[in-house]
């Protein structure tokens, strides 16, 4: 079974993004509370959909729910631009995409804290969701709604719904 890379090193940064040194997963996602950055992108289809992608029981957070189609740790030395279109190319094989950033906000949970980088595009091309995913979906505005507070998203996601369909 596969599983996530506990010594895969993350870059840790200040409240403003700054990177201020570094930590493997496993200390950033131990309860070390090591703000480290992460990128999400939410891929629309030009029918207003959402894409959502499915954790595979595996991943050490929140396995088995319903996610934001792109999201990944941004690797030490790498920029936020280049996380995004890395994770995008590795989870479902998109490339050539134009990333709108709506927000950044730190996130915490109750064993690590994430500085996230939202972005949204519009994308009507192939998706191919990788192995490291359990699949995906598009998804409609009202089955969002109608899915939101019972356990079938991940939390961040909730969290970032508002973002998503009331920010325009």
């Amino acid at each position: 079974m596969p599983h996530d890379n506990s010594d895969e090193l993350f870059p840790i940064v200040a409240d403003d993004g700054r990177v201020i040194g570094s930590a493997t997963r496993g200390e950033c996602h131990g309860g070390s509370m090591l703000l480290h950055p992460v990128v999400h992108l939410h891929v629309f289809n030009s029918k207003g959909e959402l894409y959502l992608q499915k954790r595979p029981d595996w991943k050490d957070i929140q396995p088995g729910r319903w996610d934001t189609a792109v999201g990944g740790h941004v690797d030490f030395g790498e920029t936020v631009e280049e996380a995004l279109r890395r994770e995008a190319r590795e989870e479902l094989g998109i490339e050539g995409f134009r990333p709108e950033r709506i927000a950044v906000y730190p996130f915490r949970s109750e064993r690590e804290r994430e500085l996230v980088y939202v972005h949204r595009t519009i994308w009507d091309g192939a998706i191919v969701p990788s192995a490291e995913l359990a699949g995906g979906r598009f998804w409609s505005r009202r089955e969002i709604v109608d899915s939101m507070g019972k356990g079938i998203f991940t939390p961040n996601f909730e969290s970032e719904a508002a973002l998503l369909f009331f920010s325009e």
